[in-house]
């Protein structure tokens, strides 16, 4: 009967997603393409804008050619520099502050994935004033327009600059959950692989594994599009051709650019056709250890997608035979095993674990009761797992 529920909700919820207007932002792409943000926003006729970002940012300068166009062309702007990893109440609404207090008129959301759903959660407290963070939690909660949104990814991976999904933490009760709603998809998004060359290894490996999963969850999942399924694969495709250049040589413009279209096409596979349990899980890891959301799925995603069994094998095997897995004797079966082996094999080339160290026993009951709450009804995954088996994938993946 549970499972029956949870299906139902997704086939109704797969209808409805089909009638709704799905913007894509205006891009910006291209080596130093951000220097064109500035003129971009003055034909807007935006007086004033707040800046979004975090310390990490302001200390690796990566603003400063921004900045220094945006005084070239008259554009007044406030920064925002404390949005910390898993961005929580108190960050919002202390930027939400500065953007009444200095009445802008904009925002660029600058950074990985923390800065980004930050300034989303502020826009959706502007369109939405009288309603509270908890208030937004969950599906169409916005509803109306957001002020004009501008996403400047510093990682490649979250594909946040493409998505309706802002993820936010309570920091008293260390619940992480997402503000959904199609109203949150930025108008523009700036994607310079010059922003990113500078990432340390260890962030190119992990965002780069986020954005693989966004990519496999989604093309899994129950609620692909033909839209959908040829984001994922096109995303799949690049990020194993790509990912080890980039985490390997930082400098390869090539790599780099490339892993930044990855991880757009990603978002905008997963923004559609939603993720599952790897995310469920990693957002409670997150919001009880502060463990980086990248890392987490990079460690999670094999475990689960060998747990899913049958239920995921075929499309699985399709993913092998576009990324030139295995050969034409094997079955799909085979395929899939040897594709959930890749994974494991990219993760290990760079330097990322196995298994969770610092999990708390005793926090595992009430993880799974949120990751339960969080993927179910929701998300349609090849398989409706219950608390026993969630509570077995987190013993699995602790060390």
């Amino acid at each position: 009967m549970y499972t029956a529920y949870c299906r139902t909700f997704q086939s109704s919820m797969r209808m409805g997603m089909k009638l709704m207007n799905w913007r894509k932002p205006d891009l910006l792409q291209g080596e130093n393409s951000i220097l064109k943000l500035p003129v971009l926003i003055q034909k807007l006729n935006l007086k004033t804008v707040l800046i979004i970002t975090d310390e990490g940012i302001n200390k690796l300068q990566l603003m400063d050619s921004l900045l220094e166009e945006m005084h070239e062309q008259n554009i007044e702007f406030v920064i925002y520099s404390k949005t910390v990893p898993n961005p929580t109440f108190t960050n919002i609404e202390e930027a939400l502050a500065l953007y009444y207090l200095h009445d802008c008129e904009g925002i660029i959301a600058f950074g990985g994935g923390s800065p980004m759903d930050c300034a989303k959660a502020v826009a959706a407290r502007i369109a939405q004033p009288t309603k509270s963070i908890p208030d937004l939690k969950g599906l169409f909660k916005v509803r109306k327009e957001m002020p004009p949104f501008f996403a400047v990814p510093t990682t490649a991976g979250t594909g946040s600059e493409g998505t309706i999904a802002a993820v936010v933490s309570n920091s008293d009760t260390h619940e992480k959950f997402a503000i959904m709603d199609p109203v949150l998809i930025p108008h523009y998004a700036v994607l310079d692989p010059v922003l990113t060359v500078n990432l340390p290894p260890h962030i190119t490996s992990t965002t780069g594994m986020d954005a693989l999963t966004h990519a496999v969850e989604a093309y899994i999942g129950k609620s692909n599009t033909e839209e959908t399924r040829k984001y994922a694969r096109e995303a799949v495709i690049l990020i194993f051709k790509y990912l080890l250049r980039a985490y390997e040589d930082g400098s390869d413009m090539k790599a780099r650019a490339e892993m930044q279209r990855a991880s757009y096409l990603a978002g905008l596979a997963f923004t559609r056709a939603y993720v599952g349990y790897v995310h469920a899980i990693a957002h409670t890891l997150g919001g009880f250890y502060q463990i980086p959301h990248g890392f987490a799925n990079a460690v999670i995603l094999p475990h689960v997608l060998r747990f899913y069994g049958e239920s995921a094998t075929k499309p699985l095997a399709e993913l092998a035979n576009i990324v030139g897995i295995g050969s034409i004797t094997d079955n799909d079966e085979r395929k899939a095993q040897l594709f959930i082996e890749e994974i494991e094999a990219l993760n290990r080339k760079m330097n990322i674990p196995s298994k969770i160290k610092g999990i708390i026993n005793r926090d595992v009951p009430v993880m799974v009761e949120r990751a339960i709450q969080e993927a179910n009804p929701l998300y349609p995954v090849p398989r409706i797992l219950n608390e026993e088996e969630l509570f077995y994938l987190y013993q699995i993946i602790q060390e």
